[in-house]
């Protein structure tokens, strides 16, 4: 029982954005982690079209909080950021997480990987492009 009200709560609690604006990857807060865990050559964070998941962003919400594994989390609030390149091909590469709860970062890479779906490419001038996609996935315990 307890395990299924923590399950409802981390769901129910979980806030998801979209794509965050940065002008160029080292801006990004995490720069120094990601250069040393992905390929950043030719990566932008901003497109004409950036790159969308099949059937939206809440379609990938919900995708995501149904593969996430439901993980025994000590603190009160976790703040995650899920960074991963959407490929020319639409496909995703190199999913790393950053935050300071080191469990919930590998289950939120974790719960990426399973999503095997070919996205749509962000596209700059017509031409694909590899896309830096990121987004912050937060946790508040009541």
């Amino acid at each position: 029982m307890k395990k299924i009200i923590f399950f409802l709560s981390l769901f129910l609690s979980i806030s998801l954005f979209a794509q965050t604006d940065f002008s160029s990857v080292s801006e990004l807060p995490d720069y120094a982690i990601l250069k040393t865990k992905m390929k950043l050559d030719d990566v932008y964070t901003k497109a004409d079209t950036p790159a969308e998941f099949p059937g939206g962003m809440e379609t990938f919400k919900r995708k995501f909080a149904e593969s996430m594994d439901v993980i025994d989390v000590k603190s009160k609030k976790i703040n995650t950021r899920v960074y991963f390149i959407v490929e020319k091909t639409g496909y995703v590469r190199y999913v790393t997480a950053t935050g300071d709860d080191i469990k919930h970062s590998k289950a939120a890479e974790v719960a990426v990987r399973r999503l095997f779906v070919k996205w749509k490419p962000a596209t700059i001038n017509g031409e694909p492009v590899r896309y830096l996609y990121t987004f912050p996935l937060t946790l508040k315990k009541f």
